[in-house]
C-alpha cells in the first residue's frame, strides 16, 4: 500500500472521530467532517487501486 494510501486512511479515520465528537456534542459542524470522510476515503481507495496497478498510468499530475 502506497504511504499516500496509508497519510489519507488516517485523515479519514480522524474525520469520522471528529464528526462523532460534532454530532455528541450537539454541533452541525460534523456535516463539514463526514464530507471531509468521504472525500479522503475516495482518495485512499484511488491511490490503493493506483498502487496495485503498479503505478502505469504515469504521475499523478500527466
Amino acid at each position: 500500500m502506497p504511504r499516500i494510501a496509508l497519510y489519507t486512511l488516517a485523515v479519514c479515520v480522524l474525520a469520522v472521530a471528529a464528526a462523532v465528537v460534532s454530532f455528541v456534542q450537539g454541533s452541525w459542524l460534523g456535516i463539514v467532517w463526514v464530507l471531509l470522510a468521504g472525500l479522503s476515503s475516495n482518495m485512499t481507495w484511488y491511490y490503493v487501486k493506483r498502487g496495485r496497478a503498479g503505478g502505469q498510468g504515469g504521475s499523478v499530475t500527466g
